[in-house]
């Protein structure tokens, strides 16, 4: 990787150091405390309290390797089991682990990190692979599909165990082990995560370090991963950089990338089920789904109505000035290496509160409040930066025209997500065909898209940049046929 590259994963990946958001970012509820450093595992990451967590990449590299091939012997029944362990521990530990992660990473909303855990048994296990079945004059042939064998996983800070589980339920259904790379500002959580998989998954089945992880993730043991001979398939869930750095190891990647999605309300739309709606998926965990609504284009014949709308719903409006206030806090500019600026995201507002944005407009809201949101034009900062905050821009817009075209140029063509709030089926299919995205959510909340509050099935893995979607268990395959030729159709 060359050095611009490896400078862009380092700012993306590590981002501030733990003792500098612990100063600055949102603190944790009152009577909450830090959860405290655990002590490091034995080199070979299966001792009694904490199996499969590794200090070197290359171990934890191996280790999974071997328990992959001990994981082929034991069939489609012991994957099963498998991921039956990991939805029950989520379930059962939701609250254990939802403030675990809560108070190491310091960002979103601890209702919601339960929640989130609380929703991984409902994810698609061995069920989803189905073999593809040919019969004819020349034969029968069956399609199947294979393991790639050792993934290696890079987690984000936004949701740290609930990703890191929903790649294990999908990955090992399909037949895989796993290597994980957290992000550093909640390794420690997904750690005691992958101790506490792996003692039960030991104590069912006999097999070890079916889930690996490094214990320290740092650039370097990234790109120990990304070289290593025992990996097979990288699966990144991250931002840009990590993203671009992924897809030119020389490996097949699988890559959830950034998101910025717009959401548009048209003159047809039911003003106040769209207010609701765009308030439940902003405010989810203050807005760290990469799929949450983070800008707002409302048509002029109904903008002050929909202003209005989310006032009754309860979101607090402010004022040009206040708004103008909060994005001086929450964006700075830097200069990169060439000597371009650009803006910089104040961390220690990611996932803050709705109160916290509130203070830095200088305004005070109750503390209930869950959403702030504000008039904006549209070259304002938040509408093309995915700020992940519960704040958002609210643009006005000639017609549904220029609220489509808004929506597409603030997107950034990320084909990530996007919202529209309408009853005309003539503009929802303008709206669909112009964003071309992954998910397109009509007439609901944003996380409608991951079966919450709609149809479908979830992940907290989006491959956007790479194609796949939502992962699920075929995600992690390889499409292998077995072909028998003969005259065997007794038909």
């Amino acid at each position: 990787m060359d050095a611009k590259l490896i400078e862009s994963v380092v700012a993306e990946v590590l981002g501030q150091l733990d003792a500098n958001r612990a100063e600055s970012g949102p603190k944790p509820a009152a009577g909450s405390r830090a959860a405290p450093r655990p002590a490091k595992p034995p080199a070979c990451g299966c001792g009694p309290a904490r199996r499969g967590v590794f200090a070197d990449p290359g171990e934890a590299a191996a280790a999974a390797r071997e328990a992959q091939t001990r994981l082929r012997e034991k069939g489609m029944a012991g994957r099963a089991t498998i991921v039956g362990i990991v939805k029950t521990l989520c379930r059962d530990k939701a609250e254990e682990w939802g403030r675990l992660e809560f108070e190491e990473t310091k960002v979103g909303r601890l209702d919601h990190k339960i929640e989130k855990l609380t929703g991984i048994p409902a994810l698609p296990g061995v069920e989803w692979l189905s073999p593809y079945g040919l019969s004819g004059d020349h034969g029968i042939t069956l399609e199947e599909k294979a393991p790639f064998g050792v993934i290696a996983g890079i987690t984000p800070v936004t949701h740290s165990i609930p990703t890191l589980a929903s790649n294990v339920v999908s990955m090992v259904a399909a037949g895989n082990t796993v290597v994980f790379n957290a992000h550093p500002s909640g390794a420690r959580c997904a750690a005691e995560a992958v101790a506490v998989f792996n003692e039960a998954i030991e104590a069912e089945t006999g097999l070890r370090n079916v889930v690996t992880i490094v214990e320290e993730p740092t650039i370097d043991s990234f790109n120990a991963l990304c070289a290593s001979g025992d990996i097979d398939l990288l699966c990144v869930t991250g931002g840009p950089g990590v993203v671009r750095a992924a897809m030119k190891s020389g490996k097949r990647a699988i890559c959830a990338g950034p998101g910025n999605p717009p959401v548009v309300v048209d003159e047809t739309a039911d003003l106040d089920r769209a207010a609701r709606a765009v308030i439940v998926g902003a405010a989810y965990d203050n807005n760290l789904l990469c799929i949450g609504e983070k800008q707002v284009f409302v048509v002029d014949g109904v903008y002050g109505a929909f202003l209005e709308a989310m006032k009754r719903a309860g979101a607090r409006q402010l004022k040009r000035e206040e708004v103008r206030r909060l994005a001086d806090e929450a964006f700075t500019t830097k200069e990169d290496a060439g000597g371009c600026s650009h803006r910089v995201l104040n961390r220690a507002l990611v996932g803050a509160d709705a109160r916290v944005l509130a203070d830095a407009a200088g305004v005070r809201v109750p503390a209930e409040t869950e959403v702030l949101f504000g008039e904006c034009p549209f070259e304002c900062p938040f509408v093309h930066e995915e700020q992940m905050m519960p704040f958002l821009p609210v643009v006005r817009a000639r017609d549904v025209g220029e609220a489509i075209e808004l929506a597409y140029q603030s997107e950034h063509q990320f084909k990530h997500s996007a919202i529209m709030h309408s009853k005309n089926l003539d503009h929802l299919t303008a709206m669909g065909r112009r964003m071309d995205c992954t998910l397109f959510v009509k007439n609901g909340a944003s996380i409608a898209g991951l079966g919450m509050g709609g149809e479908g099935y979830g992940n907290y893995s989006v491959a956007t940049a790479t194609g796949e979607g939502i992962v699920t268990p075929e995600t992690f395959t390889r499409r292998r046929r077995c072909a028998m030729i003969d005259n065997l159709n007794i038909v």
